[in-house]
């Protein structure tokens, strides 16, 4: 019932929305051209960074519908640009991070966060986490702060590692649905979910390497951070639930008290407390702190699921990498002679195969003529590795998820689920192996062969590419493909990468390979450039692209954070009925 309701938002937020597009188009001009654009930031401010609900990798196609209508999400490059500039802005005292749940990001976006702090704190900058709702992925972000405050009301939950998957040939089953797929290599689990109803041996086994290396690096950090032995760590998840107090026993926070009386724990007996914003200080740039250089560095940004031509935000999937957008986005930063190198960032899980080997060819070609050093995010797995081996140097976080080198083809036979609702088919056909690809048939023995076959000569190939570009034999290659996923960590160790590190590494490497000294500030260029007003009317999504990004909004943000408050914590709400 839940999916029909969901359905049934996001029709009538698209539908809506495309008529208040034609209605609103004059105001919406003048809200965007309207507004100053430098920032206002004050001697001794604190920045505030609120993390609370989803954090996008980088800005959406949509950023600036989603400026103007106020529903601008927070970024991971935001977030990492604005700490990077607070190193050496003499004007900002500290950072307060406000931390609740982070359940939407990833390890490795943690990871750059926490080594952004890091460089905040080695800068002499104060650091502060404030938080109302502390999980062990809020707890281990927060640990890399100077001080940990806890508000009086807040959640404190510390559990162990678990990882969930699920699985529907059950439900395939009751509808009817026959599946052919092909799974080339076995420990590609993805292929599981439609024909399996549990684990196989493989993915448990990949599943538990996977944890095994997550609780060694998260809990030897927060162990580090906290002073908190990884044994007593161990012991307070057998607790589960902290109040407060607890928590600050067991060292997990510092003191526990209200926003209001942090901020004014932070006057230090001045008036009044100066900060700014996220997006206030999102406005100051890196030049005009002193980070900038005659050579210039460019960041080509591509995250999402990779299908398609063009980048875009799907209201069910999320967002969408788009290869004709990608590739237009490096050969942008390739023919631009003030260029010296390219940073490719990826947080991608894969995707279509041509619209990945488009985008990997691309990099390969750049790759020739121009310094690509590969940075990776949270995942960079399957079709998000595809694009990313041929770079000049591959750079993951120790917590990237990568490899996933294994192959899933195929299609469905919906003919059964249709059949139970009353509708039938027939058909004529002209030529051989017409039905071939139909969502009604499934394969014959000869055509599932040709199928195989066919699928295998792909496969191979890319092996062979892969094995070529990382200088490696292919049965060596093959002992740690096989459908496997690896943390950066392990990556690093049976060859997928080269280094470990984040953005500020991949730009250490770019001004090598440049022939850049390393201690020469660079310039810094993000790609995809922002869409202003006009483009985005003119990009061929118009009012469709506000209703999608609307309609995204709804499910991923507002749908999510009413069943957040309906599961955390103590829900205390009055159900009796009317009062007479």
């Amino acid at each position: 019932m839940g999916f029909f309701k969901t359905m049934g938002a996001v029709f009538l937020a698209q539908l809506l929305l495309v008529g208040l597009f034609i209605f609103g188009l004059f105001i919406v001009g003048i809200a965007a051209s309207g507004g100053g654009d430098e920032a206002a930031v004050a001697d001794d401010s604190y920045l505030i960074i609120d993390i609370y609900g989803e954090v996008l990798a980088y800005d959406p196609p949509e950023t600036f519908i989603s400026s103007v209508f106020g529903t601008q999400v927070e970024t991971v490059h935001r977030i990492l640009s604005n700490l990077e500039k607070v190193t050496v802005d003499d004007r900002i005292k500290g950072v307060v991070v406000k931390v609740s749940g982070v359940n939407t990001l990833g390890g490795a976006s943690i990871e750059e966060i926490r080594h952004a702090l890091g460089k905040v704190r080695e800068s002499g900058k104060a650091t502060y986490a404030f938080s109302d709702n502390l999980n062990r992925g809020a707890i281990y972000l927060a640990s890399a702060c100077d001080t940990i405050v806890l508000s009086p009301a807040g959640n404190v939950s510390f559990t162990g590692m678990g990882l969930v998957r699920e699985y529907y040939r059950g439900t395939l089953d009751k509808l009817g649905v026959s599946s052919n797929i092909h799974k080339i290599e076995r420990y590609k689990s993805a292929a599981e979910m439609t024909e399996r109803k549990d684990m196989s041996p493989e993915a448990e086994e990949m599943a538990r390497w996977m944890l095994d290396d997550f609780w060694e690096m998260q809990l030897g950090a927060i162990s580090e951070d906290r002073g908190i032995p990884v044994e007593k760590l161990v012991e307070d998840m057998d607790h589960v639930l902290f109040t407060p107090q607890e928590a600050v026993e067991a060292g997990f926070v510092d003191m526990a008290m209200y926003w209001s009386d942090f901020y004014s724990h932070l006057k230090y007996g001045e008036d009044d407390l100066e900060t700014v914003s996220q997006k206030e200080y999102a406005k100051v740039e890196r030049s005009e702190v002193g980070l900038k250089g005659k050579h210039r560095i460019a960041v080509v940004h591509a995250h999402g699921m990779i299908g398609g031509r063009k980048s875009r935000v799907d209201p069910y999937v999320g967002m969408l990498m788009g290869h004709e957008t990608v590739t237009k986005a490096l050969r942008d930063a390739a023919d631009n002679d003030k260029i010296d190198a390219i940073v490719f960032r990826i947080d991608s899980n894969g995707g279509e195969s041509l619209a990945s080997d488009i985008i990997a060819h691309e990099v390969g070609m750049i790759a020739q003529k121009k310094p690509v050093i590969v940075s990776m995010m949270d995942v960079a797995a399957s079709g998000g590795y595809t694009i990313a081996y041929k770079g000049t140097k591959v750079v993951a976080d120790e917590m990237t998820i990568t490899g996933s080198i294994g192959s899933i083809y195929g299609k469905f036979n919906t003919v059964g689920m249709w059949n139970k609702i009353g509708v039938t088919f027939d058909w004529v056909t002209k030529g051989p192996n017409a039905l071939f690809w139909a969502g009604i048939t499934d394969f014959t023995d000869e055509q599932r062969k040709r199928f195989v076959e066919h699928h295998y000569d792909g496969y191979n190939a890319w092996i062979e590419d892969i094995a070529q570009h990382r200088d490696m034999e292919v049965d060596e290659l093959k002992k740690i493909a096989g459908g496997r996923v690896w943390t950066g960590r392990q990556a690093k160790e049976n060859g997928l990468i080269d280094e470990i590190g984040g953005l500020d590494r991949a730009i250490e490497l770019a001004k090598e390979e440049a022939a850049i000294p390393a201690d020469e500030e660079v310039s810094v260029l993000h790609y995809p450039k922002k869409k202003g007003f006009y483009a985005m009317l003119t990009s061929g999504q118009g009012p469709f692209g506000i209703a999608n990004w609307m309609a995204y909004q709804l499910i991923h943000h507002e749908l999510n954070e009413t069943a957040r408050i309906l599961s955390d914590g103590g829900l205390r709400m009055y159900t009796g009925g009317e009062v007479r």
